[in-house]
């Protein structure tokens, strides 16, 4: 592989949402966008968590009972959130990737939301090089 860090095959183009965005409105973005993660982000631009697809269908199942999307998206975020540097090589990504249940990381660079990496992304970059 000629370049083995993530910053070479991560999304720089990310959707963005701050907590007090409507769940609806967050939702959208992330269909609108075809990701399946949102960063979440306070007013000067710090990560504060992450809105997953997942997250946004229990917003969904409860409108589909009561006819109304309700709730902002820090009603419904993943505040503990890990992230991996953008100097993370492929094989150091790919085994955080195995260790846990996420379909994405923020990649992040002293501490700043730099990018997202999938796991699509980095199968694509194996399958690529090899």
């Amino acid at each position: 592989m000629t370049e083995e860090r993530i910053d070479a095959v991560m999304q720089t183009d990310i959707v963005r949402v701050r907590p007090e965005t409507p769940i609806r409105e967050a939702a959208a973005q992330l269909v609108e966008g075809q990701a399946s993660v949102a960063i979440v982000v306070d007013d000067t631009g710090g990560l504060i968590g992450v809105l997953s697809q997942k997250d946004c269908f229990r917003s969904a199942l409860n409108a589909s009972y009561y006819q109304q999307w309700s709730g902002t998206v820090a009603q419904y975020m993943t505040e503990a959130v890990e992230t991996l540097d953008v100097t993370t090589d492929f094989v150091t990504a790919a085994e955080a990737f195995l260790n846990s249940p996420y379909r994405a990381y923020p990649v992040v660079r002293d501490g700043e939301v730099v990018g997202l990496l999938s796991r699509a992304d980095l199968l694509a970059t194996f399958l690529h090089y090899g």
